[in-house]
């Protein structure tokens, strides 16, 4: 028996709807597994860039904890609990909730290691006020000193006495890097690159017998390679040239007086690690020198 010509037609068309669902199944399922792919690998890019996040932070708590001359327990206990993370991210499965729950974690621990590194840099600066306090105790020895020297010289020509006498003396020449915060308060810090100046503090002991009035003193801070910082400007004295980093001017009024002088960065650019030399000029007499060191 022949099939009419309405059902074969019908037949043509059946078939013809099910290869379009076929290849649209196909196509669509082709769709699915590309996406899939590109997630994944989105995924794996974006969790290497958590670790090697957490890599660069556990760095930092190692270079603080280095640097710490006391054992500080909580930047101890914070490398530990990034190191935890890690350990675990490692481990973790390439999903959306999962990896969006170790970025949270990072944040936190960013924050937490930004206060623990400005209260580990205090502490450092607190040691420094303490060696401070120790030089003060020397401004009121050198007070005494020069006293008991003005009595001791009274035997020899006046015109030396009044000449050696009078002569300005700086006592506790102290560098260190600052923090400036955007209020205006300081942090001392001993790393350079978290330094955004250098600060030179000394005092000028008392002195009845030098005159009153504006002086200035030329102050000279040399980097470890050997640069001099600030404006570096020269001076002539006679045959002696000198290059002084800035000059400090300030109002004696025969009393002992401290004096904090700073000098910025240059250009946007970090400090250098290693030993800073700094010294104070009264014009081309050498008062006194020191050093330190920005890790």
């Amino acid at each position: 028996m022949e099939s009419s010509p309405k059902t074969s037609t019908g037949l043509k068309v059946g078939l013809g709807i099910l290869l379009v669902l076929f290849l649209g199944t196909a196509f669509y399922a082709s769709k699915l597994y590309t996406e899939k792919q590109e997630t994944e690998a989105t995924l794996i890019s974006d969790k290497q860039q958590v670790m090697n996040d957490l890599n660069n932070m556990a760095k930092e708590y190692d270079a603080a904890i280095a640097d710490s001359e006391v054992k500080n327990q909580d930047l101890i206990s914070a490398r530990g609990r990034i190191q935890g993370l890690m350990d675990s991210l490692k481990v973790s499965q390439n999903s959306v909730n999962s990896l969006w729950r170790y970025k949270k974690k990072y944040m936190a621990l960013e924050e937490e290691m930004d206060i623990l590194l400005v209260e580990n840099d205090r502490l450092k600066g607190e040691n420094e006020l303490l060696a401070t306090s120790l030089d003060s105790t020397q401004v009121q020895l050198a007070e005494r000193t020069m006293f008991t020297d003005s009595l001791l010289v009274q035997n020899t020509e006046l015109a030396t006495v009044v000449e050696d006498a009078a002569a300005l003396q700086t006592v506790g020449l102290i560098g260190m890097g600052v923090i400036e915060r955007s209020s205006g308060k300081q942090i001392p810090t001993e790393r350079a690159r978290r330094s955004d100046k250098i600060k030179v503090c000394f005092s000028i002991a008392k002195n009845k017998l030098t005159e009153a009035g504006d002086k200035e003193l030329y102050v000279q801070v040399i980097d470890p390679n050997n640069n001099v910082l600030g404006s570096n400007n020269q001076v002539q004295f006679e045959d002696q040239v000198l290059n002084y980093s800035l000059m400090s001017r300030f109002n004696y009024e025969n009393r002992t007086l401290q004096i904090c002088e700073y000098i910025s960065q240059l250009d946007d650019s970090k400090f250098e690690k290693g030993t800073y030399r700094i010294s104070v000029f009264n014009d081309k007499e050498l008062m006194s020198s020191s050093e330190f060191v920005l890790k």
